[in-house]
């Protein structure tokens, strides 16, 4: 189990590798000079320059890419020389602890990965991030649950209900479910349960985690703002698990197994707790892993709908603006997050399923 969870680990190594290379070549080949975004277009050459050197555009892309991964490697290269880009500085990357030696004038330090600053705002892109991420972590959370734990029972309801009359309704509306984008459906849910059924519903057409206050008390949590692009944000991984689980469990349910237990006298729905739902759960699992980071990404139409304040509108505010750094930053923690999941769940199907291990 150990050779296989280290196996899995430096896969995951390799795609983090590989996902970095690919942010850094696409926003260094676009359009656009990022000295003159932040100064803005009358801004005399001098300073152009002056930030150009700042942001170490100055240098060959090579050079560039190697700075690049030095920002973001928690074991980085720090430099006594204050003046060299090339290695870590001071006032970027504190707090950091040193730890050893390799030159003169070179020491290696443990620090937290920097994603650099916003070229807008100014403000660092960790900071900006650590704001949005646990907001449209917890849409993406709320909807997958919302999937996984009503998707679950109805997959094993139809598959009871196997060619009845309810089995294949229910399989229209999961073919439906899947084909919906996820930016149509948000309009249609907003339009139908905040627009023509507010008065039933009480629910508003756009709204985040916190609202302001009418009586100029602040802000406050409106939980009730998290329904709407939840429940539109599970529509389609719902679906999924619906077919997945009864198509996984009819197949179960065929096996020389499961007759024997039948055999022996079980009911069906202690064949189908003890034995075979286990069993049916694991591709179940395998798509959940997946279709969880692509609700992160998938969360940006939802909540530019909504008006959710999730990375969705920090992703869609910056590509309006050219802010590289922020679109880099965002795109960079879905990729771990998506790696980490994946080896997360590996580790899971293995455990669940001891063949996994020697493949």
């Amino acid at each position: 189990m150990l050779r296989f969870i280290t196996r899995r680990l430096g896969y995951g190594i390799l795609v983090l590798f590989g996902v970095v290379t690919v942010v850094f070549i696409l926003f260094n080949i676009l359009p656009g000079d990022p000295a003159r975004m932040m100064l803005g277009q009358r801004a005399d050459i001098a300073s152009v320059e002056a930030v150009r050197k700042d942001l170490g555009l100055d240098k060959p892309l090579a050079t560039q890419y190697l700075n690049f991964l030095n920002d973001l490697s928690p074991l980085s290269v720090h430099s006594l020389d204050q003046d060299s880009y090339w290695y870590l500085r001071d006032s970027k990357y504190e707090p950091y602890t040193k730890l050893f030696k390799i030159s003169a004038k070179g020491v290696v330090v443990f620090k937290k990965p920097y994603l650099r600053r916003s070229y807008q705002s100014k403000r660092e892109v960790s900071e900006i991030l650590s704001e949005a991420f646990p907001k449209t972590i917890l849409l993406a959370t709320v909807a997958i649950l919302f999937a996984i734990i009503i998707g679950v029972f109805i997959g094993i309801f139809l598959a009871i209900k196997k060619n009845k009359v309810v089995d294949k309704i229910a399989l229209v509306f999961s073919v439906l479910g899947m084909s919906l984008p996820s930016f149509y459906a948000a309009i249609l849910n907003a339009w139908i349960f905040a627009f023509i059924l507010a008065e039933y519903t009480g629910l508003n057409m756009i709204g985040s985690l916190y609202s302001l206050d009418n009586y100029g008390r602040g802000e406050y949590l409106d939980l009730k703002n998290l329904i709407l692009p939840a429940l539109t944000l599970g529509i389609r991984p719902l679906a999924i698990v619906v077919e997945l689980t009864r198509t996984s469990l009819l197949d179960v349910l065929s096996q020389d197994y499961i007759r024997t237990a039948k055999a022996k006298g079980l009911s069906n729905s202690k064949v189908i707790r003890r034995h075979a739902l286990k069993n049916a759960l694991n591709p179940v699992i395998t798509a959940v892993s997946g279709w969880f980071a692509s609700l992160m990404a998938g969360a940006v139409f939802v909540e530019f709908v909504f008006d959710w304040k999730g990375v969705g509108v920090v992703i869609v505010e910056a590509l309006e603006m050219y802010d590289f750094p922020v679109i880099m930053g965002a795109v960079l923690v879905i990729g771990v997050i998506l790696v980490f999941i994946n080896i997360f769940v590996d580790i899971l199907y293995g455990m669940l399923d001891p063949r996994v291990r020697i493949t």
